[in-house]
């Protein structure tokens, strides 16, 4: 299972008039990478943003990238930053003559800036950080948790007995992961790690953990989790033979663009594992 969402809150009057954003301009798909030993790098494609027809000036411009149902909507900011505004200086750096223009994404909630040079408004294309972002997290293969349950997949349990819920912490499985992606001279680091995980026991109820849990250890007897645990109230035939469990992760993810402008936002990515338990009625022994 696969969501994602994005939220990025900046002031329309802090966008025309503050330190705007660091920007994302029309590039000519040359794609630069650099590696560091603490982060992994990706070259990303050039995915990008082109404005279709103006619909009330030449200054304003609705696109939707890659087809998707996210829908941005490009005009000119009147009046334009002063000469030493962030956006300004990166854009005449890179890009020579153009102007800042304010892009709006209604799909995702996203507010943000791109430098466009003259005379490619509104039909050249601009790089959308936010999707620049997401081939970053694409590139960190983020997975499902990697469960760690007693009592164990393939043994059996007793009703009434504590189940303690837990997962193993990696970088694709848990976080943090971090990684960068570069495409049309705009690059963005992203960090992605495990905000919560919803337990979906198999017997109707649910247990939300916002910690990776405690791993079961035969000293701790009959003791409950103290963070991360549950108990069955009823045998596993009432489910056709064994409880279908399943651990949905949300991971949490925050961009940032490169360059010092400041431009950031927030990812949410899901993923789910599954495992299977047997839970029995505790025998009498005479």
């Amino acid at each position: 299972m696969l969501t994602r969402a994005a939220a990025i809150t900046v002031g329309a009057a802090v966008l025309v008039t503050g330190a705007l954003p660091s920007p994302a301009y029309a590039g000519d798909g040359k794609v630069n990478c650099k590696r560091s030993r603490l982060i992994v790098t990706v070259c990303a494609q050039d995915r990008t943003t082109r404005p279709g027809q103006p619909r009330k000036q030449q200054d304003t411009a609705s696109s939707s990238e890659g087809g998707s149902a996210r829908k941005c909507t490009y005009e000119k900011a009147v009046p334009q930053p002063p000469a030493d505004n962030v956006a300004v200086k990166e854009g005449k750096r890179k890009g020579g003559k153009g102007a800042v223009y304010r892009v709006m994404c209604p799909a995702s909630g996203r507010v943000g800036v791109v430098w466009i040079p003259d005379g490619a408004a509104p039909g050249a294309p601009a790089i959308d950080p936010e999707v620049v972002a997401q081939q970053a997290v694409d590139s960190m293969k983020l997975v499902g948790p990697d469960i760690d349950i007693n009592p164990k997949p393939g043994g059996k349990g007793l009703v009434g007995m504590p189940v303690w819920m837990a997962v193993d912490q990696s970088r694709t499985t848990y976080g943090p992961n971090s990684a960068t992606a570069t495409a049309g001279g705009v690059t963005v680091t992203a960090t992605a790690k495990v905000k919560s995980i919803v337990w979906n026991m198999g017997d109707g109820t649910s247990v939300t953990c916002n910690r990776p849990g405690t791993v079961y250890r035969k000293s701790f007897g009959m003791k409950q989790s103290p963070d991360c645990g549950h108990v069955y109230k009823q045998t596993s035939d009432s489910a056709g033979g064994k409880f279908k469990v399943s651990a949905t992760a949300t991971w949490a993810i925050d961009w940032q663009v490169a360059g010092g402008g400041g431009e950031s936002g927030q990812l949410i990515e899901v993923r789910d594992s599954q495992v299977a338990l047997t839970i029995i009625e505790s025998q009498a022994v005479n």
